[in-house]
C-alpha cells in the first residue's frame, strides 16, 4: 500500500481502544498517534529523491521511473524489518517513561548502528531518520497527553501493521531483517488479471481510508452523508478513461493513479480563500468519495464493455 498505512492503523486503534471503553476524544488521540507511527517505515523513501537528481528534467515519466529504481536500493528493508520495530517501540515507550538518557536511548542507538553495519552510511543515515520521525511522533503523543503503556501500544500497532500492507505492490518487504530469512519472494496478487489485480489494490487503499473516515466521523459526532457535497457525483465520468488508454497494472500505473487521483480536486476547487476546518474536512470526503466512484466506474467499464 501506499496511502493506507496510516489510515488502516488510524481505525484500527481508535476503534480498539472505544471497545475497551476509551472516550471518543482519547480514541481519536490514540489513533492519531499510531497512524503516525506506521508512516515512519517510509522514511526510507527519501534516498528516493537521489534519482530525481540525476533525471532528465524534460521527461517526466524517465523522471518518475529515476525515483522508483532510486527507491529499491534500502526501501522495505530494516525499515520494514519486524525485528528491527521491537528495539524500535520499546527505545521510543523508554524515552518518554525515562526522559532522555544513556538507558532509554540505547536500543534506538542499536537501531542506527544495525543501519550502519548492515547498509555503510547510507543504512545508517536512514535508520538515524527512521528514529528521528519516531521520535517526532512520541513527541506528538506526548504533547497529545500520552504516556509510555499508550506509546508501547501504539507504535507496536502502527510499525507492526506497516510491512503487512507492503505485500501486494512492488518488492515484499523484509520482514525479518538483518536475518536472510524471506517468508515472501514475489508480492501477493489478488486477481490474476494485471489490471484487475491493480483495481483490487487500489480498492484496498480506498477501504483503509473510508475505515478512517468512518471511525473519525463516528468519533466526532459528524455525518458523512451531510458531509459530502454533489460535486462527488462528477467520479462517474472517469469511467470514460477505461476506454481511451492503455488499461494499467502494478508495472505501468501512472496515467492511471495520476488521473483517478485528480478526480478528487472536485472537492477542493471550490475552497478558495474561505478555508475553515468544516470546509476543509468537507473538501476531503468529498474528494475521497469522487475518487471512489471514478475508480468504481472505471472497474465496471473495463468488467463490462
Amino acid at each position: 500500500m501506499i496511502a493506507g498505512h496510516a489510515p488502516l492503523a488510524f481505525a484500527l486503534v481508535a476503534v480498539l481502544a472505544t471497545i475497551y471503553g476509551t472516550s471518543a476524544d482519547r480514541a481519536l488521540r490514540l489513533g492519531l498517534v499510531a497512524g503516525g507511527f506506521a508512516l515512519v517505515p517510509d522514511v526510507d523513501m527519501v534516498y528516493a529523491v537521489a534519482g530525481l537528481l540525476g533525471a532528465n528534467p524534460a521527461g517526466l515519466w524517465g523522471a518518475v521511473d529515476a525515483f522508483w529504481t532510486s527507491s529499491k536500493v534500502v526501501h522495505r528493508d530494516l525499515s520494514h524489518s519486524l525485528l528491527v520495530a521491537i528495539p524500535a517501540i520499546i527505545g521510543f515507550a523508554s524515552v518518554t517513561a525515562q526522559r532522555i538518557n544513556g538507558v532509554a536511548i540505547l536500543p534506538l542507538i542499536g537501531v542506527i548502528a544495525l543501519g550502519a553495519v548492515t547498509g555503510g552510511i547510507l543504512g545508517g543515515v536512514i535508520m538515524g531518520l527512521y528514529v528521528a520521525m519516531g521520535l517526532a511522533v512520541v513527541l506528538l503523543a506526548s504533547e497529545l497527553g500520552l504516556g509510555p503503556r499508550a506509546i508501547l501500544a501504539t507504535a507496536a500497532i502502527g510499525l507492526g501493521l506497516h510491512p503487512f500492507g507492503d505485500v501486494f505492490t512492488g518488492t515484499p518487504p523484509a520482514f525479518f531483517a538483518p536475518l536472510g530469512i524471506e517468508i515472501l519472494v514475489e508480492r501477493v496478487a489478488l486477481h490474476p488479471d494485471p489490471t484487475l489485480n491493480l483495481l483490487a489494490i487500489f480498492g484496498l487503499e480506498l477501504l483503509c481510508l473510508w475505515a478512517a473516515v468512518v471511525v473519525a466521523t463516528e468519533l466526532t459526532g459528524r455525518s458523512i452523508q451531510a458531509t459530502i457535497d454533489w460535486r462527488a457525483t462528477a467520479g462517474a465520468v472517469y469511467g470514460v478513461a477505461a476506454l481511451l488508454m492503455p488499461a494499467p497494472t502494478l508495472d505501468v500505473s501512472y496515467h492511471f493513479v495520476f488521473s483517478v487521483v485528480a478526480i478528487g480536486s472536485v472537492g477542493v476547487a471550490p475552497l478558495g480563500f474561505k478555508l475553515t476546518w468544516d470546509r476543509l474536512i468537507s473538501a476531503s470526503i468529498t474528494g475521497l468519495a469522487a475518487i471512489s466512484l471514478a475508480g468504481a466506474a472505471y472497474t465496471a467499464v473495463y468488467l463490462f464493455v
